[in-house]
């Protein structure tokens, strides 16, 4: 049996007058796989991630989420349909707990029910079984903004997939971390991939690009200038040339 594509872009474009941040990519994600884009600061990477999840129009081209055309289609109503997405920024509510982050995502963010004054029984069980699942329980009463990178991190994954999304997009996802802090984010990714669910993310650290992703793209100048096998990305002549130098081996053999 053939796999499923469940996200395809076509040709997909977006130009700032003269400037072209994106330039006609073509990509088919299949079901299931891990995705990660590299490439050098200014490549166009989170500009194609906002292509994606509706944030930013196109200039060109066709997005396509498990078969169907979603150019046009607002973000929030792409997270309904099972395109989840993070940022770089990982605050969350500041303002408030872990638990309430939780609760709050859990209400709100499955389009599935009318949110009333009071916050059920059923709801705070699962909040509690999700703090368990991501390591967050003896941080449920703490404000999100006092908790480590790290924790933030966590919660920002927890929040995106508590809802089983199809696509999972996640935006430098360890970025600011420490060495044994990404191996811990690792971790994660590894229970994440159980669930079934499809990973595309835009990583510098390379360590974690190789370790986590199944296939690797490298962007330069808004196109792909690499689509292959994480080993193949260090003796790749076009990738060594503009982005990782003659330090390419080392990068990806275990530097973070």
């Amino acid at each position: 049996m053939a796999e499923q594509c469940i996200l395809e872009c076509r040709n997909v474009s977006k130009h700032y007058g003269a400037l072209v941040a994106v330039d006609d990519i073509d990509l088919r994600i299949q079901s299931g796989e891990t995705v990660g884009i590299g490439g050098p600061n200014g490549a166009g990477k989170t500009t194609f991630f906002d292509l994606i999840s509706g944030l930013t129009a196109v200039s060109g081209g066709q997005v396509l989420f498990n078969g169907d055309p979603i150019i046009g289609v607002p973000p929030h109503q792409l997270f309904h349909m099972g395109l989840a997405r993070t940022f770089q920024v990982t605050d969350g509510f500041g303002s408030l707990s872990v638990e309430q982050n939780i609760l709050a995502s859990l209400v709100y963010g499955g389009g599935k029910e009318r949110p009333g004054i009071l916050l059920g029984k059923r709801h705070r069980m699962r909040a509690a079984e999700i703090m368990e699942e991501y390591h967050l329980s003896h941080l449920a009463q703490a404000m999100v903004s006092d908790i480590p990178a790290l924790d933030r991190k966590k919660l920002m994954v927890a929040t995106a997939v508590m809802h089983d999304p199809k696509v999972l997009l996640l935006d430098e996802p360890v970025g600011g971390l420490t060495p044994p802090e990404i191996d811990a984010f690792i971790e994660l990714m590894a229970d994440v991939r159980k669930k079934g669910i499809s990973i595309v993310f835009i990583e510098h650290v390379m360590r974690f690009l190789t370790t986590v992703a199944d296939r690797a793209l490298i962007m330069h100048q808004g196109r792909l200038i690499y689509d292959g096998t994480p080993q193949g990305i260090a003796s790749d002549e076009t990738v060594k040339s503009v982005y990782l130098g003659s330090s390419a081996d080392q990068m990806v053999g275990g530097a973070a």
